[in-house]
Protein backbone atom coordinates (compact mmCIF):
# COMPACT_ATOMS: atom_id res chain seq x y z
CA UNK A 1 0.00 0.00 0.00
CA UNK A 2 1.29 3.41 -0.96
CA UNK A 3 2.46 5.90 1.59
CA UNK A 4 0.18 8.84 2.31
CA UNK A 5 2.90 11.30 1.29
CA UNK A 6 3.21 9.63 -2.12
CA UNK A 7 -0.57 9.75 -2.68
CA UNK A 8 -0.51 13.45 -1.78
CA UNK A 9 2.32 14.09 -4.27
CA UNK A 10 0.35 12.28 -7.00
CA UNK A 11 -2.84 14.22 -6.14
CA UNK A 12 -0.93 17.51 -6.25
CA UNK A 13 0.79 16.59 -9.52
CA UNK A 14 -2.63 15.91 -11.06
CA UNK A 15 -3.72 19.35 -9.85
CA UNK A 16 -0.76 21.26 -11.28
CA UNK A 17 1.52 21.33 -8.23
CA UNK A 18 4.89 19.78 -9.00
CA UNK A 19 6.56 20.09 -5.61
CA UNK A 20 5.12 19.51 -2.13
CA UNK A 21 6.99 20.73 0.94
CA UNK A 22 5.99 18.48 3.83
CA UNK A 23 7.32 20.99 6.35
CA UNK A 24 5.24 23.94 5.13
CA UNK A 25 2.67 23.02 2.45
CA UNK A 26 1.31 19.84 4.02
CA UNK A 27 1.84 18.59 7.54
CA UNK A 28 1.14 14.95 8.31
CA UNK A 29 0.58 13.44 11.72
CA UNK A 30 0.29 9.93 13.13
CA UNK A 31 -1.22 9.72 16.60
CA UNK A 32 -0.01 6.11 17.04
CA UNK A 33 -3.58 5.01 17.62
CA UNK A 34 -3.64 2.44 14.84
CA UNK A 35 -5.41 4.78 12.41
CA UNK A 36 -2.24 5.71 10.52
CA UNK A 37 -1.05 9.05 9.27
CA UNK A 38 -3.44 11.82 8.30
CA UNK A 39 -3.29 15.37 6.96
CA UNK A 40 -3.03 17.71 9.93
CA UNK A 41 -2.50 20.91 7.91
CA UNK A 42 -3.11 21.74 4.24
CA UNK A 43 -1.53 24.97 3.01
CA UNK A 44 -1.49 24.64 -0.77
CA UNK A 45 -3.20 27.63 -2.33
CA UNK A 46 -5.59 26.86 -5.18
CA UNK A 47 -5.77 23.11 -4.45
CA UNK A 48 -8.47 21.77 -2.17
CA UNK A 49 -7.49 19.41 0.62
CA UNK A 50 -8.18 15.92 -0.76
CA UNK A 51 -10.69 13.56 0.74
CA UNK A 52 -9.69 10.00 1.65
CA UNK A 53 -11.61 8.83 -1.39
CA UNK A 54 -9.69 11.19 -3.68
CA UNK A 55 -6.36 10.07 -2.22
CA UNK A 56 -7.32 6.41 -2.53
CA UNK A 57 -7.90 6.94 -6.24
CA UNK A 58 -4.13 7.51 -6.53
CA UNK A 59 -3.21 4.16 -4.93
CA UNK A 60 -1.98 2.56 -8.16
CA UNK A 61 0.12 5.54 -9.25
CA UNK A 62 1.51 5.99 -5.74
CA UNK A 63 2.32 2.27 -5.42
CA UNK A 64 4.31 2.51 -8.65
CA UNK A 65 6.15 5.63 -7.46
CA UNK A 66 7.03 3.93 -4.16
CA UNK A 67 8.31 0.86 -6.03
CA UNK A 68 10.36 3.01 -8.41
CA UNK A 69 11.79 4.90 -5.44
CA UNK A 70 13.02 1.62 -3.96
CA UNK A 71 14.58 0.58 -7.26
CA UNK A 72 16.32 3.94 -7.63
CA UNK A 73 17.67 3.76 -4.08
CA UNK A 74 19.21 0.32 -4.74
CA UNK A 75 20.47 1.45 -8.15
CA UNK A 76 22.13 4.52 -6.64
CA UNK A 77 23.82 2.37 -3.99
CA UNK A 78 25.11 -0.09 -6.60
CA UNK A 79 26.46 2.71 -8.80
CA UNK A 80 28.12 4.33 -5.79
CA UNK A 81 29.87 1.03 -5.03
CA UNK A 82 31.66 1.30 -8.38
CA UNK A 83 32.23 5.07 -8.47
CA UNK A 84 35.85 4.67 -7.39
CA UNK A 85 36.47 2.82 -10.64
CA UNK A 86 35.37 5.86 -12.63
CA UNK A 87 37.98 8.18 -11.13
CA UNK A 88 40.34 9.92 -13.52
CA UNK A 89 43.25 7.63 -12.58
CA UNK A 90 41.23 4.49 -13.43
CA UNK A 91 40.11 3.05 -16.73
CA UNK A 92 36.67 1.46 -16.75
CA UNK A 93 36.44 -1.88 -18.49
CA UNK A 94 33.82 -2.24 -21.20
CA UNK A 95 31.97 -4.69 -18.94
CA UNK A 96 31.90 -2.20 -16.05
CA UNK A 97 30.76 0.59 -18.37
CA UNK A 98 27.94 -1.66 -19.62
CA UNK A 99 27.00 -2.62 -16.05
CA UNK A 100 26.84 0.99 -14.87
CA UNK A 101 24.77 2.00 -17.91
CA UNK A 102 22.37 -0.90 -17.30
CA UNK A 103 21.92 0.33 -13.73
CA UNK A 104 21.21 3.87 -14.93
CA UNK A 105 18.63 2.49 -17.38
CA UNK A 106 17.02 0.07 -14.88
CA UNK A 107 13.74 2.02 -14.54
CA UNK A 108 13.29 2.64 -18.28
CA UNK A 109 10.02 1.16 -19.49
CA UNK A 110 8.67 0.24 -16.06
CA UNK A 111 5.01 1.26 -16.02
CA UNK A 112 3.46 -1.15 -13.50
CA UNK A 113 4.13 -2.28 -9.96
CA UNK A 114 4.39 -5.85 -11.23
CA UNK A 115 7.21 -4.85 -13.60
CA UNK A 116 8.91 -2.98 -10.77
CA UNK A 117 8.65 -5.98 -8.46
CA UNK A 118 10.17 -8.24 -11.13
CA UNK A 119 13.06 -6.05 -12.26
CA UNK A 120 16.13 -7.98 -13.39
CA UNK A 121 19.31 -6.53 -11.94
CA UNK A 122 22.49 -6.66 -14.03
CA UNK A 123 25.36 -8.76 -12.72
CA UNK A 124 28.37 -6.81 -11.50
CA UNK A 125 31.47 -7.80 -13.46
CA UNK A 126 34.54 -9.03 -11.59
Amino acid sequence: MAQLSTKIKEYCKANGVSNVDFLNDVKLQDDSNGQGAYIKEWNIDGVAKPTDSQLNSYDTAADLEDALYSIRAKRDRLIAETDYLALSDQTLSAEMTTYRQALRDITNGITTVEQANNVTWPTKPE
